[in-house]
């Protein structure tokens, strides 16, 4: 089939070398005209045959608005815009209702894989109507990774992007548990050798996984990690999760934790430990540290 691709950064350029692998014609748009196959959304669109299916990789908000604006008036009726980057999954079911005043079918697509996608396949929760996604489906066969699992029809608009926003909440708190773990097995003097500990998790443990592969990865490059800054940015989707928790009163204490841990890397020097200091002091006497 045919696809028009908007954004070929990491993860678009290589979603598009997954599809031509697979037989498809992928014609892609970047505002880099070094990435791009046209110089404009109207010429991709212009060289789709109908019904057309735009793929939209750009980052969420703003830029993916402006994306769906333009498609809605370049679109006809019977062509399908799917949203395949990061975007909330409320902005889904506007996007949709947009659309689908013109008679153009909207589907949302989380995605996960990053780098590695491209060899291994994609993963891919999807939400929409099953006529929009039918149209939608060779693209989502080859992107997916080999086998039985891996992409699902998660539901009606906005389940996709809901799906992954609870994937990402639940990464969020997995990686934290690694690094709380790596942490405390470094201070202690009685282990000597941390980056091995980790290597012997990967085989014949009920914590084993793909995000501890590649923390063994990450000690192998640089085994203290002290070309690191102790610093973490957030996407974005572990605040949703926690916002999306709190508006269905789900109790998230370890995703809300790990997001909140985020938050502390930021900080050089806490205010609130600050207090925390000032308060012992003024009770029992407690040491403080002054500049």
């Amino acid at each position: 089939m045919e696809l028009g691709l908007v954004g070929l950064g990491k993860m678009g350029g290589n979603m598009r070398e997954r599809i031509r692998r697979a037989g498809h014609t992928v014609i892609g748009f970047d505002r880099n005209p070094d990435l791009a196959d046209v110089h404009s959304l109207e010429e991709l669109v212009g060289k789709l045959s109908g019904p057309r299916v735009v793929w939209v990789m750009v980052p969420a908000g703003a830029p993916t608005q402006s994306t769906v604006d333009e498609l809605a008036e370049l679109l006809e009726p019977g062509d399908v815009v799917v949203d395949g980057g990061n975007s909330r999954w409320t902005d889904d079911e506007r996007h949709a209702e947009e659309l689908a005043a013109k008679g153009i079918g909207f589907v949302d697509c989380g995605v996960s894989g990053g780098v590695w996608g491209l060899e291994n396949g994609y993963a891919l929760m999807y939400g929409g109507d099953a006529e929009n996604v039918a149209k939608v489906q060779p693209v989502f066969d080859a992107l997916r990774p080999e086998g039985k699992f891996g992409s699902v029809h998660a539901g009606k608009v906005g389940a996709g992007h809901f799906a992954k926003m609870v994937h990402n909440g639940i990464e969020y708190a997995m990686m934290q548990a690694y690094a709380e773990g790596w942490e405390l097995l470094e201070k202690v003097d009685s282990v000597t050798d941390v980056r091995e500990v980790f290597r012997s998790w990967q085989e014949g443990t009920v914590i084993r996984s793909w995000l501890l592969d590649l923390a063994v990865n990450a000690l192998d490059e640089d085994e203290h990690l002290d070309r690191l800054k102790g610093f973490a940015q957030d996407s974005g989707e572990g605040r949703w999760t926690v916002e999306a928790a709190i508006d269905n009163a789900v109790p998230l204490p370890a995703i809300t934790a790990s997001l909140f841990a985020r938050f502390a890397s930021r900080q050089e020097d806490s205010p609130q430990m600050k207090m925390i200091a000032a308060l012992r002091n003024q009770f029992g006497g407690h040491a403080v540290e002054t500049k």
